[in-house]
């Protein structure tokens, strides 16, 4: 119950969540404007020994799914990572905009700048066992400035 509460506190203030191995830190969710569906979610995971973002969920969407952008024959392609997103021991993944990204799709409603959503990751660990770490992120306009701003406006389930 402690670390729970430890987690959510650093995770509302924007620093870091930590849940035995696994360390997230500067984790935002990209504002939405009304009607859009689907926004994405962006943070620095690191887990100790090694392991595997299998699945994300969000009470805030009805479908959230870890995802990876990348650049196909000139073409920006955008995929869910069916087995998860491997986390080699000790190494930061960072996930932001152009990337890996955590997507909620299907929105239960827009979410303005300074909304808090809550986000929760599973990650397996190489012996099998799983972390789960729930977080509330704030929601923000402010993404890195060396990567171009992701439109998921079109984007469905």
């Amino acid at each position: 119950m402690k670390l729970k509460l430890i987690a959510l506190v650093l995770a509302l203030a924007g620093a870091a969540a930590e849940a035995q191995n696994v360390l997230v830190k500067d984790a935002w969710v990209r504002a939405t404007v009304p009607g859009q569906q689907a926004t994405g979610a962006f943070l620095k995971i690191t887990s100790k020994d090694g392991g595997t973002l299998v699945s994300a969920s969000s009470a805030a969407a009805g479908v959230v799914q870890v995802h990876e952008m990348k650049m196909v024959g000139g073409v920006m392609q955008m995929r869910a990572l069916e087995a998860g997103l491997d986390l080699p021991a000790g190494k930061t993944i960072e996930l932001k905009p152009g990337g890996y990204h955590v997507m909620l799709m299907d929105l239960k409603a827009p979410l303005p700048i300074g909304a808090v959503v809550p986000l929760n990751l599973v990650v397996k660990n190489a012996k099998g066992g799983e972390t789960r770490i729930d977080m509330k992120l704030k929601v923000s306009n402010a993404a890195p400035a060396d990567v171009p701003a992701m439109d998921h406006s079109a984007h469905k389930p």
